[in-house]
Order: C-alpha cells, then sequence, then structure tokens
C-alpha cells in the first residue's frame, strides 16, 4: 500500500517586505529589525565592512537615548503612554544584549550619524512591533520617525549617544587601567631592595633599585589616570533638545529639562545641559581633549613597554635584567627564541592610538557652520582606541607584569662593578679618587669595594654601608658625615689603572 505524499498546510511566508521613502520602495528581507533607511546607508557606504555593532557600548547608548526619549515625551503628554512604554520596553532588551547584530550600517558613514539614528529608531520600532504582535515594518502602528524619533534629531541624539558610549569605554579603561597600575605598584614593593645600574641616554648613571624603576612606572599611571577622571565629567554635558541646529525646532519648550533628568536616572551619571545649544551641537572639543588624554596615556604606557623591552632583552647578549614571561615560540626558524610579544602588541596599540587623534583632530576641524558631518569618523576612532586601550592594558597586566621576576645574579654582578657606584663615594673620597677608580673598574672589569679597601681609602664595612641598596638607591639618607680624603693622600699605585 502506498502512502500518499504529505502535504504541507503551512502558509508561506513572504521573503521580502516593501518599504517607502521620498526617495521610493525598496524590498526589505522580512525578518529584518531594520528598514529602508538602513538598507539605503547599506548601499552607500560599504567603506570599513565594519557594522556599528562592533561597539556594543554605542549600541546601547542609543538604546538609552531613545529610551530616555521617550519617557520623557511621555511625561510631557507629546507622545502617547502605550506607544512610550512599548519603545522604552524594546530599548531594554537591546540593553540587554539583544537584537544587536540588527546594526548594521557601517561605522564610516556621511550625514553625520544620520544612517546609524535611522538604523536604531527602525530596530526599536520594529522590535517593539513584533513584540506585541504586529509584523516588522507596520509603521501604521508606531513608526521609527514620528514616534520613536519624536522630539529628536540626528544631530542631538547622535553625539549624546557617542559621549554616552564613551563614558561607559572610558569608565572600563580606567578600571583595566588601575589595575595595571597596581601590578606594577606590587612589583615596585618586591623588586624594593633589588639594586640596579640607572641608566641616561642608555649610558651607564648611578644606581637605583629595580624598585624605584617599576614604582615609577606606577606613578606615571596613576597620573594618567587621574587625566582620565578630569575629562569623564566634559562627557556628560549634552546637547539633547537643541535637535537640528540647537534651537529645539519640533521639541517642546519643556523637553530638554525633561529628557536629561530622565537620562541621568538611567545612567547614573551627573548629565547636564549645555548651555548654548547651538554651539555644542557644532562644537567637536570634548573628543579632541579625550584623544588627547588617551594619546597622552598610550604614549607614556609605550614608552614602559619600550624599557621593558629593553630590559628583558638578551637573554645573553642583551640587558637580561628582568625576565619576562615566555608567551609563545618567537621563531620558525630559531629554536628556543621567545619574544617580548606583549609589550610589542602594546607598542602598536598606542601607535594606533596616535594616529587615531590625527584622524579626530582633522575631523573636528573639518566641520562647517552649525553641524560638525564627520562625527562618525570621531566616534569610531575614539572607540577603537578606548578599546583597544582596555586590551592592552589587561593583556599587558595579566599576561607580563604581573609574571615579571629579576634576574638576581645578573643586576649585583652589573653593579659590584658599575663605575656609578663611585659617584656615590665622591662625596668622601673626592672627585680625584673617584675618577680613578672608576678608570680601573672599567679596564680590569674589577669590584668597586675590593679596589676602594686596596687603594686604602676607607674600610670595607664602611665602603658597604655606603654602598648599601638603602644608600645608593637615596632611599636612606646619609646621617654621618665621613671626612672627605684629599687626593694627595691616595696611594697612586692602588689606584693605577694598569694593575
Amino acid at each position: 500500500m502506498t502512502s500518499s505524499p504529505a502535504t504541507d498546510d503551512t502558509p508561506s511566508v513572504p521573503a521580502t517586505r516593501t518599504e517607502t521613502d521620498s526617495l521610493g520602495s525598496i524590498e526589505i528581507p522580512a525578518d529584518a529589525y531594520w528598514g529602508i533607511h538602513t538598507a539605503r546607508a547599506q548601499e552607500n557606504f560599504p567603506i570599513s565592512r565594519r557594522p556599528i555593532s562592533v561597539y556594543p557600548d554605542l549600541i546601547n547608548a542609543l538604546a538609552i537615548v531613545k529610551q530616555a526619549a521617550a519617557r520623557a515625551n511621555r511625561e510631557i503628554g507629546v507622545l502617547d503612554a502605550w506607544k512610550a512604554e512599548w519603545i522604552d520596553e524594546a530599548c531594554e532588551r537591546i540593553r540587554a544584549g539583544e537584537f544587536h547584530d540588527q546594526f548594521v550600517v557601517g561605522v564610516i558613514q556621511g550625514g553625520a550619524g544620520t544612517s546609524t539614528n535611522m538604523n536604531a529608531n527602525e530596530v526599536i520600532a520594529n522590535v517593539a512591533l513584533v513584540a506585541h504582535g504586529h509584523p516588522q515594518g507596520a509603521y501604521d502602528v508606531l513608526h521609527p520617525l514620528d514616534d520613536v524619533n519624536r522630539s529628536q534629531s540626528t544631530n542631538d541624539v547622535y553625539p549624546t549617544a557617542v559621549k554616552l558610549a564613551m563614558c561607559f569605554s572610558l569608565d572600563r579603561l580606567m578600571a583595566e587601567h588601575a589595575l595595571l597600575r597596581d601590578s606594577f605598584g606590587a612589583k615596585g614593593v618586591e623588586f624594593g631592595h633589588v639594586l640596579k645600574v640607572g641608566r641616561t641616554q642608555l649610558q651607564d648613571a648611578v644606581p637605583m633599585t629595580l624598585g624605584q624603576e617599576f614604582h615609577g612606572f606606577a606613578t606615571t599611571l596613576t597620573e594618567d589616570l587621574e587625566r582620565m577622571r578630569h575629562t569623564l565629567p566634559l562627557l556628560w554635558e549634552i546637547n539633547l533638545g537643541a535637535t537640528a541646529i540647537g534651537t529645539g525646532i519640533t521639541a517642546d519648550p519643556n523637553y530638554a529639562a525633561t529628557v536629561c533628568r530622565e537620562l541621568r536616572e538611567l545612567t547614573g551619571f551627573e548629565h547636564v545641559t549645555a548651555a548654548d545649544l547651538v554651539e555644542a551641537t557644532s562644537d567637536a572639543g570634548v573628543f579632541m581633549t579625550l584623544s588627547g588624554v588617551l594619546k597622552r596615556s598610550a604614549i607614556k604606557l609605550s614608552k614602559i613597554c619600550n624599557d621593558l623591552r629593553l630590559l628583558s632583552s638578551g637573554p645573553q647578549a642583551g640587558f637580561g635584567e628582568i625576565n619576562l614571561p615566555a608567551r609563545q615560540a618567537g621563531s620558525s626558524i630559531m629554536p628556543g627564541k621567545v619574544n617580548p610579544v606583549i609589550p610589542e602588541v602594546v607598542n602598536q596599540v598606542a601607535f594606533a592610538v596616535a594616529g587615531a587623534d590625527v584622524t579626530i583632530t582633522m575631523a573636528a576641524e573639518g566641520g562647517q557652520l552649525q553641524l560638525n558631518a564627520f562625527e562618525p569618523v570621531i566616534a569610531h576612532s575614539l572607540l577603537q582606541s578606548l578599546a583597544w586601550m582596555t586590551g592592552g592594558c589587561r593583556t599587558l597586566r595579566v599576561n607580563c607584569i604581573d609574571g615579571i621576576t629579576a634576574n638576581l645574579d645578573r643586576l649585583d654582578t652589573m653593579v659590584s662593578t658599575s663605575v656609578g657606584v663611585v659617584t656615590a663615594l665622591t662625596p668622601y673620597i673626592g672627585y680625584a679618587a673617584a675618577s680613578a677608580l672608576a678608570k680601573t673598574a672599567l679596564l680590569t672589569g674589577r669590584n668597586i669595594a675590593d679596589l676602594v679597601v686596596e687603594a686604602k681609602l676607607m674600610s670595607r664595612e664602611r665602603v658597604l654601608k655606603l654602598t648599601s641598596p638603602a644608600r645608593l638607591s637615596g632611599i636612606e639618607a646619609i646621617t654621618q658625615a665621613i671626612p672627605v680624603i684629599d687626593a694627595e693622600q691616595l696611594d697612586a699605585e692602588a689606584l693605577d689603572p694598569r694593575r
């Protein structure tokens, strides 16, 4: 008995839906939460191959701004309560991580961020529609522009969302930066009594401790952390309510103050409305300030990484003072070679941050009249710098700094034969005697303490006391004066460099 083929009575779902704007109609994938304005942006800006969703902080910030706007519009009576509630719910879902893949416009785009704002409006509207039993594109029920974008313009939504995203990103960077600072500080304590030779212009100078060197690294990171903290409040100033150019056209007079209050409640930041909304809508100064702070921090961190690479160079034919954790094979041809890959990658992050600062500077200068059209590249450059700096700080701490060890034997040998130690004895034996000792040490490679004792300049006990780590590094102040020995009293034979 042959069975008849099964029939599928499930109605077919159309592959596309038609959306129309002032330029015409476009077929949109039926299951897409974005719409026609996003589709046009995808056609126009296939530049970076990176959608705005690569910056989750920006997507969440857009959702928060739209959420604050819906609440404000409901409060002042320009948006139905049920529409505000639907928008609010959709924004909450986006903030929870849903639908980020629907934010598909490229990070580099013309239009001063209009495509990003349109993308957000369409996704929020369609998420709300589907959640309440309507198909995507049923804009007669809830409209992306008339409802989600009520009382707003790209020109106040986009810069506010960008600033908010930067607040989130900067908070995260500061947390990682502080942890990195603490790691350097911990190494400063661990290496507190490990004596080494300090250097100026890559030439041997005077002794110091390895702990002082790492403590210096921690201090410079602390200074940069403070600069970041001072910058954060500058990002709290917003221009919501400015709409197109700062005059507030299409927005209720009570909207600006109301939406700012709602934004404060949603974020926990002390947002304030700019005193001059026309100026605030066109000004990009805060972005240059933040970029400058990031560049300063990145370059100083890169200098520290240069020092780490120098101090760990070798291990046999270099400085070899410290040992960086071995993270991966360093060569496809030289067995056993291990490279300082973690400091190297942080160096490259710094190069990128410095380059981004140039881009941001040019974009800020390039704006005209009441709007800067180049905020998308500013946003991309800064958000990338923030993300890369955060990742760089984390990998430097976890994969490098926490595992650094001191090469104690090598450090001891270098200090004991370093002519820099003689500098500490100069006030007590005179410059001429110290100079002669230095020459002998350089020619013979002998221990400085042995040379001083042989020259009968002072006892070994006194030499060891004066050349202790605490005294050489300046940690312990000298409390007992030692008479200076006249150069004529020196044993010429003992100081002869030819010995």
